[in-house]
């Protein structure tokens, strides 16, 4: 058994760290409908890349699609 496997076997998880946790995705999500935001800004304000927000949230453009103005969301409800 080479060493990799033996470290799997152990338990041990090799690679790169995650930025990213459920509470930086929901935020992107959330951002994401709001013209005024880009990717790009949206990544720069949560700390991770445009990169990342493309490989965890992977249909941005339907969030952009979806988006509602304000006034009309307000007074369905």
């Amino acid at each position: 058994m080479r060493g990799p496997c033996r470290a799997h076997a152990r338990g041990k998880v090799g690679g790169r760290p995650t930025v990213v946790n459920a509470d930086i995705i929901r935020a992107a999500r959330d951002m994401l409908p709001n013209p005024e935001h880009s990717i790009t800004s949206i990544a720069k304000l949560l700390g991770v890349s445009p990169g990342t927000l493309y490989n965890h949230i992977p249909e941005p453009r339907e969030l952009r699609a979806r988006r509602i103005p304000a006034q009309l969301e307000a007074g369905a409800r």
